[in-house]
């Protein structure tokens, strides 16, 4: 008896969060795997598999996850799994190609903005998101694959959510030296001291950067959450310092001219932009996104940091769920 109790307790509570049955049912057919797939795809230099992991099912709101670095990998946003399933929200996590649980191919050519753009829509298009349903939330690098995604291809959007992350790289280094400046002059020249020999991996540098720099901007937290630990020690670093450069504070590589600021006034869908105090980026300029976007909102995270889903986490989760829930009831009129 008090297993049925439970069963019907457990009913009852997921009809009054408009929680449906279907959303807990099995998406495909045959062995379940816990909602992960291997979605193929295509790229110039042959045939991938990218790894992704549903949970849930909401024929209205599927939010595909795209994290940073590049090459981090979506482990340091599983925190996304304790709120969005609340909410009956589909979620989506994802590893780009060359992250840890997908194919590592290494190929230089692959690991460039244009790809990954296509990358992307090969896998909406697995998933089956539409302009009805899809949500795409980009933080950090993801939120630059989000942002040019959206500029070719944001017909097939229901909503873009850039978190944490500049439209302008050379202003992203502007700012960086912004916040170095802040900093005891006796640090900012060790770290000039390291940086001129191209000591990058040196010991010493590597924790000083880590605790004057990643510990007040990057994750505030006074332990890094295991998912955050995780998806750092799974980086792909050779992606990471071709792409980005030889750290967060110290911005280089492919992306180092990255700017689309100009076209910002193109997009048009209902887009959601995060900005946090002590972040890496400077939430004015997040801030000033959402203005030149036809349909924009910010959202300000007063304690938060790059990592804002988890240092100022209530702030951050229930701006993402009130946006998307805007959003949903704006589309059904």
């Amino acid at each position: 008896m008090l297993g049925g109790s439970l069963i019907l307790s457990s009913c009852k509570q997921n009809q009054e969060s408009g929680i449906s049955s279907s959303y807990f049912d099995p998406v495909d057919s045959g062995i379940q795997y816990a909602g992960i797939k291997m979605i193929p795809i295509e790229t110039p230099i042959g045939k991938f598999k990218v790894w992704t992991k549903r949970i849930g099912n909401n024929p209205t709101t599927k939010i595909l996850l795209l994290h940073g670095g590049p090459a981090m990998t979506h482990e340091y946003m599983e925190c996304f799994e304790s709120f969005m399933p609340k909410e009956g929200f589909e979620i989506i996590e994802y590893d780009q190609l060359g992250s840890y649980y997908s194919d590592q191919p290494t190929d230089s050519s692959l690991w460039v903005t244009e790809r990954f753009v296509e990358e992307v829509e090969q896998v909406r298009k697995a998933l089956k998101l539409d302009k009805d349903n899809f949500y795409l939330l980009g933080n950090s690098w993801g939120g630059i694959l989000a942002l040019e995604y959206a500029l070719k291809y944001q017909q097939n959007l229901k909503g873009l959510l850039i978190c944490n992350m500049m439209a302008s790289i050379p202003e992203y280094a502007a700012y960086n030296a912004v916040l170095r400046k802040q900093m005891r002059p006796s640090l900012v020249d060790s770290l000039q001291a390291y940086e001129e020999k191209g000591q990058f991996k040196d010991p010493i540098y590597v924790q000083l950067v880590n605790d004057e720099y990643y510990n007040k901007h990057l994750c505030r937290l006074s332990e890094l959450p295991d998912p955050v630990a995780r998806s750092f020690k799974h980086i792909n670093e050779t992606i990471y310092v071709m792409m980005q450069g030889p750290s967060e504070f110290k911005v280089g590589g492919r992306l180092l001219s990255w700017d689309r600021k100009a076209d910002l006034p193109k997009i048009t869908v209902p887009t959601l932009m995060v900005g946090a105090k002590y972040d890496t980026m400077d939430p004015e300029h997040m801030e000033w996104m959402s203005k030149q976007v036809k349909n924009g909102s910010y959202l300000y995270c007063p304690n938060g940091s790059h990592l804002s889903m988890w240092d100022d986490q209530k702030i951050y989760m229930n701006g993402v769920i009130e946006f998307i829930k805007k959003t949903n009831a704006s589309a059904s009129k």
